[in-house]
């Protein structure tokens, strides 16, 4: 079952709409959205290394752009749908002390956590919700997820073929890998946020 799904984003890497579906799942995912784009990013990158920086590029553009959306939600939507996104994933009771927390440290915040497996739509509500100062929230969105992608992109545009051997010969480790780290930062991000 995994070759089978795995040899499908192989397959759908070159469609013509796979990177607007990579967009898209990378703006959802800043905002309200579970998954994140390396889903795609990194099986159409192992497809097709030589175009790892433009799936990096979208991924960032749009992943920043998402989290315009998800800093809207948190400014002016908190008390219905930003709550509620942050209550889904358990994080209610943590939010002021999160929101206190961006006084001193919201730059670090921002792009320590943009790095990082944490689901970044709650870096994105809280900003708002926090009052961030907008612009300042961009440049470090751009910073912190563009670093993210873009290190994604030199690792496999650089390694691709010889890592996408290594998935094949051994994919339900990869898989049981990739599983176990996404978890973690859940893990991470129940015990830091």
């Amino acid at each position: 079952m995994l070759k089978r799904m795995y040899d499908w984003c192989i397959a759908a890497a070159d469609k013509p709409y796979a990177l607007w579906l990579m967009g898209a799942v990378s703006f959802a995912e800043s905002s309200f959205f579970p998954i994140p784009p390396d889903v795609m990013l990194i099986p159409m990158s192992l497809a097709r290394p030589q175009k790892a920086w433009l799936y990096a590029l979208v991924c960032t553009v749009t992943s920043v752009a998402g989290g315009v959306v998800g800093y809207a939600i948190g400014a002016l939507l908190y008390d219905s749908v930003g709550q509620w996104l942050i209550n889904l994933y358990g994080y209610g009771d943590k939010v002021e002390a999160f929101r206190a927390s961006y006084a001193e440290y919201g730059a670090w915040i921002i792009l320590l956590k943009g790095l990082t497996p944490i689901p970044y739509k709650l870096v994105t509500i809280t900003s708002g919700f926090a009052n961030y100062n907008l612009l300042l929230f961009i440049v470090f969105s751009i910073i912190a997820r563009g670093g993210r992608f873009f290190i994604v992109a030199i690792v496999l545009n650089r390694y691709g073929t010889w890592i996408r051997e290594a998935i094949e010969k051994r994919l339900g480790l990869w898989v049981a890998i990739l599983a176990g780290g996404l978890v973690l930062g859940f893990i991470v991000a129940f015990r830091l946020f």
